[in-house]
């Protein structure tokens, strides 16, 4: 069993695959065996979570998560627990696993109540697992309400109990009181990873209870710490690359000079500055290094370029151009806004990749839904299907920006990141990331690990971030 956490490189299962795995492990083994190593896993993290506990609580479903938790209870009662069971189900439908633990239970003499305890340290939750499709009925989601509002700790198995393990869509507010921690079995789930499966799941751990995915391709792969890399000392400025970055119209060179301050500080040799705002400096007194160029006179076809922060509309006329010329092209705001409304910038992007030249999308679920022609609440219910749709449309690198961001990339299995907390949600720190992804371009990465480098430590910022230190754009752009 272990914590997954930010340093986490694993495969991701979506339902279809799990099952297909889940189907595959119970036949290589004796009867009831893959259950009764579930039901152990849980009851050994419920022990290692509140090990001082007097009471813990399982709350269990008519399916074999229900019967995981049946398992548990037995294992928990074994160990001097005070574990107790309450049965949301028909016990004449139980499948023969979840039937066979719940006698297990009633062997080891674990009491059944039909309300929750009036104490209890911890909640587990072993309602619903992967069958679940539809919202909790009323019923159900009356159980879960004691579960999720009860202010005590919950260990929910293999999924919290109306979570969709494919997207991570919540069926249920699972609100935000009392530590949570989730405990995938078998398999990881990318909706525990991403969406709202973040806040529903809290802490993940996972056991493979001992098998293996075999060949099974994976839906996603978590992304992970990048390898550190030092310097040469026969190095100079030329040899990390230069970024410019082009945006700021009227009222916005805020968000450009944000981005070019993080491609700076991530790395870059040299970062210019192309303002589409007419009354532009030439020169910042609070970052000398910056070079500020006249858009119009710029030469594209060298640097890695950071296009469209604050870009406004001015950053139509350009993109034409820049699509065209540079090699390497973080297209981020604006410029994901102009390349929507035009169909021949939207075939522009997408011959680049024909031409050897690298591409990374950086939208929000706004800009997403705008490109992909729907709605936010269109990309939200489905994060992984619409970065690989993004993905395939403008082949290009795709950073799906929110909870849990997908990294996706044309006929490969997407990425979900762990690093980053809430701290992040405030304005301008996606302008800093796409700055990062572009001093990562710059350095000579390919985009995909441009990509995947510069999200994960611009959510690693975050969470390191010093309590009591308010994170602003531009603290973060500094490292």
């Amino acid at each position: 069993m272990q914590r997954i956490s930010g340093h986490s490189e694993l495969p991701v299962f979506d339902v279809a695959a799990s099952r297909r795995i889940e189907q595959a492990s119970a036949a290589a083994l004796p009867p009831h065996t893959l259950m009764r190593r579930a039901g152990l896993a849980v009851a050994q993290l419920a022990a290692a979570l509140v090990p001082h506990a007097r009471t813990i609580w399982i709350a269990c479903g008519p399916g074999n998560n229900g019967g995981d938790g049946f398992e548990a209870a037995a294992q928990l009662k074994s160990r001097g627990f005070d574990a107790c069971i309450s049965f949301a189900g028909d016990e004449a439908r139980l499948p023969p696993d979840a039937l066979d633990a719940l006698q297990r239970a009633r062997q080891a003499q674990v009491p059944f109540l039909t309300e929750r305890p009036a104490e209890h340290d911890l909640a587990i939750d072993a309602l619903l697992g992967l069958g679940a499709t539809r919202a909790p009925a009323e019923g159900m989601a009356r159980w879960l309400e004691r579960i999720y509002r009860c202010g005590a700790p919950v260990l929910a198995v293999d999924l919290p109990s109306g979570l969709d393990a494919d997207t991570g869509v919540a069926r249920f507010d699972f609100g935000h009181g009392g530590a949570r921690h989730c405990l995938n079995l078998l398999t990881l789930k990318p909706g525990v990873f991403t969406a709202q499966g973040r806040d529903a799941a809290g802490e993940v751990w996972f056991d493979d209870l001992g098998c293996a995915p075999g060949q099974e391709v994976a839906a996603a792969l978590l992304n992970t710490e990048p390898r550190r890399e030092s310097r040469a000392h026969a190095t100079h400025k030329g040899s990390y690359g230069d970024v410019a970055v082009l945006g700021g119209a009227q009222g916005m060179a805020g968000a450009a000079l944000l981005a070019a301050s993080a491609a700076l500080h991530g790395g870059a040799g040299r970062v210019f500055v192309a303002l589409l705002d007419k009354a532009r400096p030439s020169l910042s007194t609070v970052q000398p290094e910056l070079m500020f160029r006249n858009p119009a006179a710029m030469d594209w076809t060298q640097p890695t370029v950071v296009c469209g922060c604050g870009g406004g509309t001015a950053v139509q006329a350009l993109l034409p151009r820049v699509l065209a010329e540079t090699p390497r092209a973080v297209l981020d705001a604006d410029a994901l806004n102009a390349i929507a409304a035009d169909g021949s910038l939207q075939s522009a992007v997408a011959a680049r990749r024909d031409r050897g030249q690298q591409t990374v999308l950086t939208p929000h679920p706004l800009e997403a839904a705008r490109l992909l022609g729907t709605n936010t609440a269109g990309v939200q219910c489905d994060r992984l299907k619409a970065a690989r749709a993004l993905a395939a449309q403008f082949q290009s690198v795709v950073v799906l920006k929110g909870s849990g961001s997908v990294i996706a990339a044309p006929d490969e299995a997407p990425f979900i990141n762990l690093s980053g907390n809430a701290l992040l949600a405030t304005g301008g720190t996606g302008d800093v990331l796409a700055g990062m992804i572009g001093a990562e371009l710059a350095a000579g990465h390919e985009a995909l690990a441009a990509a995947r480098r510069a999200v994960w430590h611009h959510g690693a910022l975050a969470d390191g971030w010093p309590a009591g230190r308010p994170l602003t754009a531009g603290a973060l752009a500094g490292g």
